[in-house]
């Protein structure tokens, strides 16, 4: 497929989720896209753009979706479990780090040279929570794929206009915009985004020159919309 200089051709996977729905609704909106491919366990309606394609897929089966990947430049990855704390770990690994690491894999094998993933801040895999260990080793399984541009998203408390979760995530969402004026320095990492800035910043990151390997964090969220 023949790209015209800055135009891109991206696939994604988990654009159902709140961040993917951001991201989404900002690439339907950029000029110099070629190619949109949306892979999901279903179909997000009222998308009915000449550019979008999209395929019901099983993501734990690569089989199901290695053939939708040739010809794309970038692959977003907003892929994530809502709630971890709902699932099994077992259940979590399965979707937030095997299924993930194979998308990337085929990725990789198709061409693409440009990988982005939402992850968290204070992902590592020497940490001691269970959450951002796996987050860590799925960050450093991927470095090791060697694209040409591998781009981490680490935000920290992701602000959704509506409550989604329940009454844990609605008092989280009163009370973590009122921590911002003490979260300066080194802790501007830990403010909270607005979800829509977020997806923005996925979206866009894309036609930014990069680092072969960058962490964004709060900072560079911001800085990419500019």
């Amino acid at each position: 497929m023949s790209l015209k200089p800055n135009q891109q051709s991206i696939v994604m996977l988990g654009a159902s989720g709140a961040v993917g729905t951001e991201t989404v609704n900002t690439l339907l909106k950029l000029k110099n896209i070629k190619q949109l491919t949306l892979l999901g366990r279903n179909p997000i309606t009222n998308i009915n753009v000449d550019f979008v394609n999209q395929y019901k897929i099983s993501i734990s089966d690569t089989n199901s979706y290695s053939k939708y990947l040739e010809n794309h430049t970038t692959a977003i990855c907003t892929l994530g479990v809502g709630e971890p704390s709902k699932v099994s770990k077992e259940d979590f690994i399965k979707i937030d780090k095997t299924a993930v690491l194979d998308f990337a894999i085929a990725c990789k094998k198709a061409g693409i040279t440009h990988f982005e993933l939402l992850a968290s801040v204070g992902v590592s895999p020497k940490s001691k929570s269970f959450y951002l260990k796996t987050k860590g080793e799925l960050v450093e399984a991927l470095k090791e794929l060697n694209f040409e541009r591998l781009s981490i998203f680490q935000p920290s408390m992701i602000l959704t206009p509506t409550n989604r979760y329940g009454i844990s995530q609605a008092i989280t969402l009163k009370v973590w915009p009122l921590l911002k004026p003490l979260l300066i320095g080194g802790l501007k990492k830990y403010r909270g985004i607005p979800v829509n800035i977020l997806g923005q910043a996925m979206a866009k990151n894309i036609f930014n020159k990069g680092e072969a390997y960058e962490i964004l964090q709060w900072n560079e969220f911001y800085s990419i919309l500019k």
